[in-house]
């Protein structure tokens, strides 16, 4: 391996790398020398995609020092150090990619001998208000304070980046998680963020005020979304899909939500609010018994969660502890327009007397019950935490089917959503509506991708037969038109037209459609002029040219 000193690598070299050309994964190379770093950075510092890295031991990014990591950059977490990556207090990262390159931090074993818990993950350590007095200390062993005053620190930016198979038991109650975001201030940017096969939590947050949109977790061995010490930040669009066999003993949720360990009415309050969730268990027989419950809100917490569908735990909400009821009662605690399917249980009382089936039942909180999950009207693939389908990241189908109840539901009257963070528009329950928002960045089978290409970041798809015989008839046409295509495979599609110089006029959502021949109407009210036709599925994109002369 080569190995360079840090802080050699200067942000001066900040010329972006020219775009790696997509090499067909049907072997994989020999990985070439990586680039170790170990110990701290103290200097501005660039991670460049025309190298792969190695995380040895903990790495730690000192007060002052900012890492920028380029888009389709590979880093990798060494297994017999533990490798992780800590951002201490006062210092930044900026880990902005793209949906068409993210940045990777994955398991530095090969394919087909990766496991959770290959290497710690990614901590970040902020100066926003906690609810612990002192100078708290981050769990997992690496010994960096966090918390303090400034409610809009700014940690920097983690924007489309997968973190894979992180995620170790330092020590009893003290692990390294996915993410970990102690003390993170509203002033960092976190979005697009998937953790993928975690060995402990894939997301927790011990107080601060971050927001952040569209977080995925999958394969989760304990918790998914984990919120104590203080938190009260935002969340919108989650989506958690678990691994039916795969559990903590500790007690598999996805939600965890505690005011602090002790229960105690210290401030700040854990009180933040999610919205558009979607968390999905399958649960054939031989399931874990270390799943316990969906949502698991206890120890004071004044947790508000909307819009949000949970499906396939043995429970499905407890209440525990008289610190979260009574929260709940008060109108702190508040869960509205939310589903829960397939729970064995639906509800659990622990410690004290409250109604929980009733606060969950006020007609006020318009939430829903379903029996089974297939009530929710999902596609089957959604309960696949290991991609099993024809894409090459083997990416569920998320969009939902028209038939599906969530496609509606969704509200944003509540107080707690006034916030202009919060996306509006969205009137359906759960993470998704009409478009799939994982597509084409996130990974749901990392342990078969290549890591060993520089810059390739995503598993290169091949020449895709899905839509065949793409043709507008007539055409030219004076107005009425029929789009017609084959599937090859059923399918989720959407057409879009534009005009010559690319501005959309129409969207058509046509939902999920069966394999064979399809034909769709386009719209009569076009005026003369030259379009394209493009259909989309999960697989590929097509786009046929059509004349209007009236």
């Amino acid at each position: 391996m080569k190995k360079l000193l840090l802080p050699v690598l200067l942000a001066c070299s900040l010329a972006t790398a020219p775009a790696a050309t997509a090499v067909a994964q049907t072997a994989c190379p020999t990985a070439p020398a990586a680039t170790v770093i170990s110990g701290n950075i103290t200097q501005n510092t660039t991670l460049t995609s025309s190298n792969i890295y190695l995380l040895s031991g903990f790495v730690y990014v000192k007060a002052g020092a900012t890492l920028t990591i380029q888009p389709g950059t590979i880093i990798k977490g060494e297994k017999s150090t533990k490798g992780a990556l800590i951002i201490e207090q006062g210092a930044k990262i900026i880990a902005d990619g793209t949906a068409a390159r993210p940045i990777v931090f994955t398991s530095n074993e090969p394919a087909g001998s990766r496991a959770r818990g290959d290497w710690g993950g990614l901590i970040i350590c902020g100066r926003a208000p906690v609810n612990l007095s002192g100078t708290p200390i981050i769990e997992g062993g690496v010994g960096s304070t966090y918390g303090g005053t400034d409610a809009n620190d700014n940690s920097g930016i983690l924007r489309y980046v997968r973190i894979e198979f992180p995620g170790i038991a330092f020590q009893p109650n003290s692990e390294i998680n996915g993410l970990t975001l102690g003390g993170v201030g509203a002033g960092t940017t976190i979005d697009y963020v998937q953790v993928y096969a975690s060995g402990d939590d894939s997301f927790e947050w011990f107080g601060g005020t971050v927001n952040a949109k569209h977080l995925v977790a999958v394969s989760t061995t304990d918790d998914d979304f984990d919120t104590d010490n203080g938190y009260s930040g935002k969340v919108q669009y989650g989506l958690i899909v678990r691994t039916p066999t795969v559990g903590d003993v500790s007690g598999s949720t996805a939600f965890e939500s505690d005011n602090d360990s002790g229960g105690s009415t210290n401030t700040p309050q854990t009180s933040p609010v999610f919205s558009n969730v979607t968390a999905l268990l399958r649960t054939p027989i031989g399931a874990s018994a270390n799943f316990t419950r969906a949502m698991h809100l206890r120890r004071n917490t004044a947790i508000s969660i909307f819009n949000t569908v949970l499906s396939g735990w043995p429970t499905g909400l407890t209440l525990d502890g008289t610190g979260a009821q009574g929260n709940a009662g008060s109108g702190k605690l508040v869960l509205k327009n939310n589903v829960m399917a397939n729970m064995t249980t639906n509800f659990e009382l622990a410690g004290a007397t409250y109604d929980v089936a009733g606060f969950w039942n006020a007609a006020a909180n318009a939430n829903t019950l379903y029996t089974n999950a297939a009530d929710l009207g999902l596609n089957t693939d959604n309960f696949n935490s290991t991609g099993i389908c024809t894409n090459a990241a083997c990416v569920p189908s998320f969009e939902l089917p028209a038939a599906s109840p969530l496609r509606t539901g969704g509200a944003f009257t509540d107080a707690k959503l006034a916030d202009s963070f919060f996306d509006k528009t969205a009137t359906f329950r759960g993470a998704f509506g009409t478009s799939n928002w994982t597509a084409g960045w996130t990974n749901f089978n990392p342990q078969t991708t290549c890591y060993n290409i520089v810059g390739q970041t995503l598993a290169t798809k091949p020449a895709n037969d899905q839509v065949q015989s793409l043709s507008v008839a007539p055409n030219p046409t004076a107005g009425e038109a029929l789009l017609s295509f084959e599937l090859k495979r059923a399918d989720v599609a959407t057409i879009r037209v534009t005009d010559a110089v690319g501005r959309a006029v129409a969207r058509i959502e046509v939902g999920r459609l069966g394999a064979g021949l399809q034909q769709v109407a386009l719209p009569a009210s076009l005026q003369n002029g030259v379009y394209l036709a493009t259909v989309t599925t999960n697989e590929t994109s097509q786009t046929v040219r059509f004349v209007v002369a009236k």
